[in-house]
């Protein structure tokens, strides 16, 4: 039993510690994974996991292990932002595999890619014809961006010369499950008065009543009301 509260207990410190180092790491880790962030992410799981199996590693040292792994990776990090060299070496630079319509071979084998990946990775990108694709450029992260053809290219409102109106807001959530929203509010400068005022034009008493509400980019609300 004692067995057990020692690794609860571990288990508890390792997750709390882990949690609060991702998030000062920010999230880049997640939204941006390249080779790097990659290996850092199951470095810091490594260790936090020896901490908590491994009875004969003090909670201290992982802890330890964890904080300065954290603090290289963002020291190494804020070098990248400073100099560009040391960014290329660790996230690498974008590579044209498909220019001016035609499949570069050679960057395609330094990647180790082939054509069915290729082919993959064009159709996850809506593609599914090569002959469509005027640029095509490997991401860092792995991701291909894609640049078709002008006559593939679909028309704009501009093209058509359509007059626009500036969009006033952000579509933002500002009810859910009968709940207000306030920080969604304050963050676009407008009341909980404001909110009460439009859903009476819309005919409903109290934000209990609405099961979901939205504000579009024109000023008005979506509202979906509650049926249960």
């Amino acid at each position: 039993m004692e067995s057990v509260m020692e690794t609860a207990l571990r288990t508890v410190i390792g997750f709390v510690f882990l949690l609060a180092l991702t998030r000062i790491l920010g999230k880049k880790q997640l939204g941006q994974l390249t080779y790097f962030t990659y290996i850092t992410g199951i470095a810091m799981g490594n260790i936090a996991g020896d901490m908590v199996v491994h009875k004969d590693v003090a909670i201290t040292d992982g802890l330890a292990g964890l904080t300065i792994w954290t603090v290289m990776t963002i020291a190494v990090e804020y070098g990248s932002l400073k100099f560009p060299t040391i960014r290329v070496a660790l996230d690498g630079e974008p590579t044209i595999v498909i220019k001016q319509g035609q499949i570069m071979q050679k960057e395609l084998a330094s990647h180790r890619l082939n054509m069915d990946d290729l082919s993959m990775m064009l159709r996850m990108n809506n593609v599914f014809s090569i002959k469509d694709v005027d640029y095509a450029i490997l991401e860092p992260n792995g991701e291909l961006s894609i640049l078709k053809k002008a006559q593939m290219e679909g028309i704009t409102r501009k093209d058509l010369n359509i007059s626009l109106s500036p969009r006033l807001y952000i579509p933002t959530e500002l009810i859910v499950d009968g709940q207000l929203v306030e920080k969604n509010l304050k963050e676009i400068h407008l009341t909980k008065e404001w909110g009460l005022e439009e859903i009476n034009k819309a005919s409903y008493h109290s934000f209990a009543d609405i099961f979901f509400a939205e504000l579009q980019s024109d000023g008005t609300l979506y509202i979906e009301r509650k049926r249960l």
